[in-house]
């Protein structure tokens, strides 16, 4: 792949890892951009960009990958994209899409530049760029979300670079789609994780739990100003799964509470049966 330029705008978890994957596993050039000027000086010290990059010098770079929350990547957009070269490449690495990729699209086309969304599916229940990894991506799933003006030579491109930084599955598919499965695959599982850990015996559970407990919470320990943001970003989605979750537990409960065996029998081994087929659906896809 020929060398690029490339700007990483916010350096937490995910865009210093992607810094620390690229100077890891490519030959293209990193610089930084984080509004905490002592997180620049330590990307710096440690090799994670080239150097830290002020405002005035946007307009040099091949490609810009912004990796801030929803609200602040299309902030950042709006301000910036007139200080980009015509021709240059964006991203972002935001959690949900909606209504972003349509819009960056239009506005990046205004000034000859190509947009393409994309959302790496790895992350830590740390944040912060201290947590970052540059073998975080290794064997992870990465979501592409063109739309019909995306250009298809920047669609390459991005999946040329995601393949490269060890990206195991790469996944087109609709902004509105991606926001569907996410509010399932991702969204849910951090407000379930949330909530769990709000009950009273918490308190005692030292000693007692397993790898059962630490699935169900690793996810509690997450950055509530960015999930809050999502999660309200992408709330018809996510109230639908919210609501499908909360009925079926419902039906859990009722069956304990009428210490009804003969359907909880019912309900645990339709959850079996479907996590299986699940699991044998994923090996097939593997095979193929």
């Amino acid at each position: 792949m020929e060398q690029m330029k490339v700007l990483v705008v916010g350096l937490g978890l995910i865009g210093g890892s992607m810094c620390k994957a690229m100077r890891r596993f490519t030959n293209h050039l990193v610089y930084g951009y984080d509004t905490d000027g002592a997180v620049l000086e330590q990307a710096v010290r440690d090799g994670t960009i080239l150097e830290a990059v002020p405002k005035s010098g946007f307009h040099e770079f091949d490609l810009i990958m912004v990796c801030l929350h929803p609200r602040a990547a299309k902030a950042f957009f709006d301000a910036h994209i007139p200080d980009f070269r015509p021709g240059a490449m964006l991203t972002d690495v935001c959690g949900i899409k909606g209504a972003l990729v349509e819009h960056v699209t239009e506005l990046a086309a205004e000034y000859g530049q190509r947009y393409v969304g994309m959302h790496p599916m790895a992350g830590k229940e740390r944040f912060g760029y201290p947590f970052s990894d540059g073998s975080l991506f290794l064997g992870a799933n990465c979501i592409i979300t063109p739309i019909p003006q995306t250009s298809k030579a920047a669609v390459c491109i991005l999946e040329q670079l995601v393949h490269d930084l060890g990206f195991a599955h790469i996944v087109e598919t609709t902004p509105e789609g991606h926001d569907a499965m996410i509010a399932y695959t991702s969204q849910l599982a951090h407000v379930v994780s949330s909530a769990y850990v709000k009950s009273p015996t918490l308190e005692q559970e030292n000693g007692y739990s397993g790898g059962s407990f630490q699935d169900m919470t690793r996810t509690a320990t997450l950055n509530e100003e960015m999930w809050a943001s999502l999660f309200l970003e992408n709330r018809k989605p996510l109230l639908f799964e919210l609501n499908t979750l909360i009925e079926n537990l419902q039906a859990y409960r009722d069956a304990i509470d009428r210490d009804d065996y003969t359907t909880l029998v019912e309900l645990l081994r339709d959850g079996r049966i479907r996590k299986e087929q699940n699991l044998l659906s994923h090996a097939k896809d593997r095979r193929e």
